[in-house]
C-alpha cells in the first residue's frame, strides 16, 4: 500500500490537478461560456475588446485566489475532523 503523505511530497498527488473527466453539465457551461466570449469579443471596438479581456483575465485571477482559499479552508476543516475523530475522540474515554 502507498503512504499518501510521502505520494504527496514526492508530487505524485498533484492538489491543483483539474480532472479531464468533464461532466456533460461542466462541457454545456464551458462551452456556453466560450459562446457568449466569442459574441462579446466580435461585438467591440479595439478599446473595448482589450478592456474586455482585461476584465476576463482580472476575474481568472480573482477566482483562482477564491479557489484557493476554499481548499485551504475544506483541507484545515477535513483536518478538524480527522482530529476530532481519532484524538479528542479518544480522550472521552
Amino acid at each position: 500500500m502507498s503512504n499518501f503523505i510521502e505520494d504527496f511530497y514526492y508530487g505524485n498527488i498533484e492538489a491543483q490537478e483539474c480532472s479531464t473527466n468533464l461532466t456533460a453539465k461542466v462541457k454545456k457551461s464551458l462551452s456556453e461560456l466560450a459562446d457568449k466570449e466569442e459574441q462579446l469579443t466580435l461585438l467591440l471596438a479595439d478599446k473595448e475588446k482589450e478592456l474586455f479581456t482585461d476584465y476576463v483575465a482580472t476575474y481568472i485571477k480573482f477566482s483562482s485566489t477564491c479557489n484557493a482559499d476554499s481548499f485551504i479552508v475544506g483541507f484545515r476543516l477535513g483536518a478538524r475532523f480527522t482530529y476530532d475523530t481519532f484524538v479528542e475522540g479518544k480522550k472521552g474515554q
